[in-house]
C-alpha cells in the first residue's frame, strides 16, 4: 500500500508522520502549481469547486509517484465536499486509475464505521499505537498552528522584509528530509524557536485583519494566492479563524472546554444566521462577529467560486459590517484568478483601514486638545 492525499497547508507534516509511524509508506504530493490546477481543471466537471479540481490534480500527481491508496476526510450537511470522495473516485476510475480511497468522515454518529477505516489504513498495528501515533500527529497539527501564528505576527514587524518566509522556506525544505512524528516535532519546534527570534521594527504597528471563509481557501496557501504573506509585507498581521488544529478540536479532540468555546462563538452569528447551512457560513458570520466585537481593523472573506453556503454568508456580511462599523471585503477565487487584480483589490482594502485608523486617531486627538 503506497497512500497519498490532497494537499491542505500544512496537514502533510501530520499526516506523514502518523503514516510513518503506522509503517506505512507514503506518497506527499507534490507542491501545488499551475500544473496541478490545470491537470484538475482539465479533468474535473466544470462547474465543480476549485478545491475538488486541485484535489484531482493533487491525485493524479501521486499516482504518478507510485501511490495507490488515497485518505481524504469526509463531511455531513449541506455542502458538495460531502460528495468530494465519491465523485472523485469516479473521476479516477474513468481515467483508468484503479486506486482504493479511503473517505474518515467525522464521527459525529457513526463510531463503529470510522474504527472500521482506521483498521483498514492502519492494518496490523495495535491500538495502542495507532492511539498513540495519532495523538502525537494532533500534536504536530498544534504545534505547527502555533508556529505559523509565530511567522503571522512576525512577518507584520520584521526588521528586514521576507526574512521570516526565507526561514519558513528553510523549515519546508527541512521537515521533508524527516520521518515519522518525533522527527517532524522536533524541526516544528526548533523552527519556533527560530522564527520568535526575527528582529522586529518597534516603529511598525501593524492594521490587524481577520480571515474568515471556507476552510480550504483559507488554509492552503496556493488558493488564496499566498494572502497572508502579502498582507505581511503590507505591515498587517492576520489573524485566521479556522485552522487545522481548530478542525482538529472540533471534530475529533475530547477537548469539551474548547468545544464549549467553539459553541460561545458560533452563538454570536444568532441574530443573522442560526443554523449550519454547509460548509463553514455559520463560522464565517460568527467569526466576523467575534473579530468586530474584538476591534479588528477589518475583515476580509475568501470563497472559492460557486460555494453556495459561503454565498449565503457573504449576503449576509454586509449587515454585520453595518452594525459594527468593521469594513469587510469578499475576495472569491477559481481558476481564473487573476494575481494582478487580486492584489490591487487588497491594497485598496489596506489603505481604507489605514486612513480609517488615522482619521480615529486625529479625533481623539481632537477631542483631547478640547478637553
Amino acid at each position: 500500500m503506497k497512500v497519498t492525499f490532497p494537499h491542505m497547508g500544512q496537514a502533510y507534516l501530520a499526516i506523514k508522520g502518523l503514516l510513518d509511524d503506522l509503517g506505512i509508506e507514503v506518497v506527499v504530493p507534490p507542491p501545488i502549481t499551475q500544473k496541478t490546477l490545470e491537470i484538475g481543471t482539465k479533468l474535473s466537471p466544470e462547474m465543480a469547486c476549485l478545491p475538488l479540481k486541485i484535489n484531482i490534480g493533487n491525485y493524479i500527481e501521486s499516482i504518478e509517484k507510485g501511490a495507490d491508496t488515497i485518505i481524504i476526510t469526509g463531511s455531513c450537511g449541506p455542502c458538495r465536499f460531502g460528495y468530494y470522495g465519491v465523485v472523485q473516485k469516479e473521476i479516477l476510475n474513468d481515467l483508468g486509475y484503479d486506486v482504493d480511497m479511503i473517505i474518515f468522515d467525522p464521527p459525529n454518529s457513526d463510531y463503529k464505521a470510522f474504527i472500521d477505516r482506521i483498521r483498514r489504513l492502519a492494518g496490523k498495528n495495535s491500538w495502542a499505537s495507532i492511539a498513540q501515533a495519532f495523538n502525537r500527529a494532533s500534536t504536530i497539527v498544534k504545534e505547527a498552528d502555533e508556529m505559523l501564528d509565530i511567522a503571522l505576527k512576525k512577518r507584520a514587524r520584521e526588521a528586514s522584509r521576507g526574512d521570516t518566509d526565507s526561514k519558513l522556506y528553510r523549515f519546508e525544505r527541512e521537515v521533508m528530509g524527516k520521518h515519522g512524528t518525533r522527527e517532524i516535532l522536533e524541526t516544528i519546534r526548533k523552527y519556533k524557536v527560530i522564527l520568535s527570534q526575527v528582529e522586529e521594527n518597534p516603529e511598525i504597528w501593524p492594521l490587524k485583519i481577520g480571515l474568515v471563509g471556507e476552510i480550504y481557501t483559507l488554509i492552503e496557501p496556493y488558493v488564496n494566492l499566498n494572502i497572508e504573506r502579502k498582507l505581511g509585507y503590507m505591515g498587517v498581521e492576520v489573524c485566521r479563524s479556522l485552522t487545522l488544529n481548530e478542525w482538529v478540536k472540533v471534530h475529533l479532540s475530547l477537548d469539551i472546554k474548547h468545544r464549549v468555546r467553539h459553541k460561545r462563538i458560533l452563538k454570536k452569528a444568532a441574530p443573522y444566521l442560526n443554523l449550519c447551512v454547509g460548509g463553514h457560513a455559520w463560522q464565517t458570520i460568527a467569526n466576523s462577529v467575534y473579530y468586530s466585537e474584538c476591534g479588528l481593523d477589518g475583515i476580509i472573506q475568501i470563497m472559492p467560486f460557486g460555494c453556495m453556503p459561503e454565498i449565503v454568508a457573504e449576503s449576509i456580511l454586509p449587515k454585520v459590517s453595518q452594525d459594527y462599523g468593521t469594513p469587510i471585503m469578499t475576495l472569491v477565487v477559481d481558476e481564473m484568478t487573476g494575481e494582478a487584480g487580486y492584489f490591487t483589490r487588497l491594497e485598496a482594502f489596506v489603505d481604507l483601514l489605514e486612513q480609517k485608523r488615522r482619521r480615529r486617531a486625529d479625533e481623539y486627538q481632537e477631542s483631547i486638545f478640547r478637553g
